[in-house]
């Protein structure tokens, strides 16, 4: 059984995102509560949940290295299921994750999934390990198969703009740069980027893109309207 983490909009939400946690944080952190909150603003239903070894270190409260990510599509895809069985099978769905998540995301959209999962967003995709620039991972990005929005720091440690500039990614594949971010979209003190204008940036561009995908207009005013999150199970 999967639970989620819902943070809702208070208008009619344009889209639902599932949205998985990075290796190492849970899906409560900081980050992805910051995310989750600016996505709702941006008229996004976020639906947060985690992986079974980390729902296991929750219970727990023993930390294990999380395992590779190609072993977690299967829980991803149950995740879909369990989702889409909430909001309807026809109701748009983006899936997507930060770091890893992004990377089983990507994985579990190069499978067969059912029609309503209309587009993939990875916010900070791991290329490569740090300071480790050979074999990066571009296969997934490539069999990806449903349009992708790729938000990437322009400082990211796994995957900077200028490697990720030259890699070939296909045509499904579009990377947008976050303005002096780090993997985590910080910027550094002397830039006159903000971590949260940062974060609004790019779930501005995570509802431009299921815009996109749906053929609307992005809301206007969006990004005034308060997110309503409900509490871990």
């Amino acid at each position: 059984m999967t639970d989620f983490l819902w943070t809702r909009p208070e208008t009619a939400p344009r889209a639902t995102l599932l949205l998985a946690h990075g290796a190492g944080a849970a899906m409560d952190s900081a980050f992805m509560t910051r995310l989750a909150e600016a996505l709702a603003a941006e008229a996004i239903a976020v639906a947060r949940f985690e992986f079974p070894y980390m729902a296991e270190r929750r219970s727990t409260g023993r930390r294990r290295p999380p395992p590779k990510a190609e072993t977690l599509v299967d829980a991803y895809r149950a995740a879909i299921a369990a989702v889409l069985a909430e909001i309807g099978p026809s109701a748009p769905l983006l899936i997507g994750g930060k770091s890893m998540g992004g990377r089983v995301a990507v994985m579990a959209a190069g499978t067969d999934l059912p029609e309503a999962v209309a587009g993939v967003v990875a916010f900070g995709y791991p290329f490569h390990p740090p300071a480790d620039e050979t074999n990066p991972r571009v296969a997934p990005l490539a069999a990806v198969g449903r349009p992708t929005l790729v938000l990437q720091g322009e400082r990211d440690e796994f995957g900077d703009r200028a490697e990720v500039e030259s890699y070939a990614l296909g045509d499904a594949v579009t990377v947008t740069f976050v303005e002096d971010g780090s993997h985590d979209f910080g910027p550094r003190g002397s830039s006159p980027a903000t971590l949260m204008g940062n974060i609004r940036f790019a779930a501005a561009e995570t509802a431009a893109f299921a815009a996109r995908l749906s053929g609307a207009q992005p809301a206007d005013a969006a990004s005034t309207a308060p997110a309503l999150t409900e509490p871990c199970p």
